[in-house]
């Protein structure tokens, strides 16, 4: 850090940065970029030093690193990789369910960008791949947010936000179970409501019966649907009397 050779310090960076000592290669990058910038070896150098706070788990600085060199260095054929990187880096922030999704949201957006920027590229099935998990992070996500609302007894809240992750993930293998969640949340609260509001609540459950058999006619909850369907048809010839 001390010398005054520049070429001796750029020749030691990328020799810490080979020994995988990233945080002394990562300081001596830093302070030889003033002078290196310009020269055909501050490519080469800028990509390590994105590296270099990737590889420490540094991935805010990481991403911040890999988009700067994507933008300062648009013909680099190291773009790509970049681009990547840079959406990666946010799933390396992914948090865990119970926690604020906001790094998920962007990682798919990101890695839809990249696929669509470079649609022949290998690395599109590893991106789509990423897609996948987030989404399948946020759907659970939202489904324990709508069984905390079942759970606590507001199941107008419940039926609601379990309709919502029905239709936001559509696609879901576990779309009919999120439908039957609807349907016994409309239950659960007509059957909790005052007498005079209770049959037109019933009569929503039969609506959202009748969609669940629409839409999922092979559905293994059928029959428990079906209980439910006979149930609710019950209750409302005895509120018609």
């Amino acid at each position: 850090m001390k010398s005054k050779d520049y070429e001796y310090k750029h020749k030691m960076a990328d020799q810490y940065y080979e020994q995988k000592n990233y945080g002394y290669a990562q300081q001596l990058f830093e302070d030889i970029f003033p002078y290196i910038k310009g020269t055909p070896g501050y490519e080469e150098a800028y990509y390590k030093f994105a590296y270099s706070y990737y590889y420490q788990k540094d991935y805010l600085n990481a991403e911040n690193l890999f988009k700067s060199f994507v933008e300062s260095f648009p013909n680099s054929a190291k773009v790509e990789e970049c681009d990547y990187m840079r959406a990666y880096c946010y799933f390396r922030q992914s948090p865990k369910i119970d926690l604020d999704q906001t790094n998920t949201n962007k990682t798919i957006g990101l890695m839809q960008t990249f696929i669509n920027t470079h649609p022949s590229s290998p690395r599109g099935k590893e991106a789509a791949d990423i897609i996948d998990q987030c989404r399948e992070k946020l759907e659970a996500k939202d489904y324990k947010s709508a069984g905390l609302y079942y759970n606590l007894g507001f199941y107008k809240a419940a039926a609601i936000a379990f309709g919502n992750v029905s239709d936001n993930f559509p696609d879901s293998k576990k779309a009919d179970e999120y439908k039957l969640q609807v349907i016994k949340s409309y239950f659960k609260y007509a059957e909790m409501s005052y007498e005079d509001k209770q049959l037109a609540r019933y009569e929503k459950v039969l609506s959202e019966c009748a969609d669940f058999s629409e839409r999922f006619s092979e559905s293994k909850y059928l029959a428990e649907v079906a209980k439910i369907k006979t149930q609710t048809n019950n209750f409302i010839k005895n509120l018609k009397k």
